[in-house]
């Protein structure tokens, strides 16, 4: 059995740069959808086809379950009335359902069984893999209203457990700069292989005591690294090499930051009885340990990972002794002309923030022990709450 999808209705505006056709096709070929019909009587007695109105935005969750479930119409309420949007039907009954979708006529003539959903009952409001509560959406394309759909695309492809830097300080600039690049043809690696230059660049500047130099490598690149993880996803050109490309520069760059920073530093007196060698050590070994901790948690507790089981984890995250946060202790060591504290710094901060992690990972084996698996606090928040925590307002994107 295949699945054909068709497209009915298609939107002339463009969005990031790309059509909705265009937006479509990714999508789906992501999900392994690429049978693509434009005749319902093109699709074989034994297949299905997946229906779409293309003047419409949808979420990727409620297409990827939209294809799981055969029988469903997704509909939308629109003026107090159930707007047909798209629908998941057998080959047979596929000419009916483009005339219901497209014309909106008597759905008396789909077959009996039809299941109706909303963009609220069939995508989930927690969103996993980017850390946050985002209701899926589903909204109408029209010019006058395009750049609030570009708007919704670029807030929905925030992380929402980040550091601080990267949910307060980027996101207006980053749109800016991830539009410029949708719109001239850059591709996401093209940004990331810049970052990588920039780690290289900024490294050789802490090595040769040029650290103002190489701070300003390093916070470009931490820029980049926002633009091209958003640029992916909102022209929907993510893929497994750009992300293991990506994910390995931050993963490696970081502990070699703080080594040439170390080598650079012309003296060393931290004040306390601290060598350089032993400094390097800490923070290597607490830099590791702190990883390792989250990759334990995520495989064996909680596969939303440690710093979204609670609340406090997830603030948390905000400040951990990651890249950003220690980037902003080594700028504020180098304004007081005492780039050396800047590395005493990092180094206490990174062993700290392991310390934490680790007494979480331990307080999260004990309550697996005593009280069964353990659940992120994510999906206990209700996203119509009208008194919603200062938690959640700081980790939710609700708006539509």
């Amino acid at each position: 059995m295949t699945v054909h999808a068709l497209i009915v209705a298609e939107s002339p505006v463009q969005l990031w740069g790309i059509s909705s056709r265009q937006r479509l096709e990714r999508i789906l070929k992501k999900l392994n959808i690429d049978s693509w019909i434009d005749n319902p009587e093109a699709a074989g007695s034994d297949d299905t086809v997946l229906l779409l109105r293309g003047d419409y935005l949808y979420d990727g969750r409620l297409i990827q379950n939209l294809i799981q479930k055969p029988g469903t119409v997704l509909q939308l309420a629109t003026d107090g009335n159930n707007q047909p949007i798209a629908a998941h039907v057998a080959a047979a009954d596929a000419r009916k359902a483009v005339d219901f979708v497209e014309d909106n006529t008597n759905d008396g003539a789909l077959p009996a069984g039809m299941t109706f959903e909303t963009p609220l009952t069939l995508g989930s409001t927690y969103l996993k893999e980017l850390c946050k509560i985002d209701p899926p959406y589903l909204l109408p394309i029209t010019q006058e209203n395009k750049l609030r759909l570009e708007q919704r695309l670029f807030a929905g492809s925030y992380k929402g457990v980040t550091d601080l830097v990267t949910k307060w300080l980027w996101p207006r600039p980053a749109q800016v700069v991830t539009r410029f690049c949708a719109l001239n043809g850059i591709s996401p690696n093209q940004v990331t292989s810049l970052s990588l230059v920039l780690v290289i660049i900024a490294g050789l500047q802490f090595y040769n005591g040029s650290f103002a130099l190489g701070l300003l490598a390093a916070w470009i690149m931490t820029f980049l690294d926002t633009v091209d993880g958003k640029l992916a996803r909102v022209t929907v050109t993510s893929s497994t090499f750009g992300n293991i490309f990506d994910h390995a520069i931050d993963l490696i760059s970081p502990p070699l930051w703080y080594l040439a920073w170390g080598l650079g530093l012309k003296s060393w007196q931290p004040g306390i009885p601290l060598s350089l060698y032993t400094a390097f050590w800490l923070i290597f070994i607490g830099y590791i340990a702190g990883r390792l901790v989250e990759g334990i948690f995520k495989q064996f507790l909680e596969s939303s990972g440690i710093f979204c089981w609670r609340p406090v984890d997830s603030c948390f995250r905000l400040i951990t002794g990651r890249r950003n946060p220690n980037l902003i202790l080594l700028t504020l060591s180098l304004f007081i002309g005492r780039p050396d504290l800047g590395l005493l710094a990092v180094t206490l901060w990174t062993v700290t923030s392991s310390i934490f992690l680790a007494l979480r990972l331990m307080t999260g084996v004990a309550a697996r022990m005593t009280s069964g698996p353990l659940r992120s606090w994510f999906l206990d928040i209700d996203p119509d709450a009208q008194n919603p925590s200062l938690a959640q307002r700081c980790f939710s994107n609700n708006r539509s």
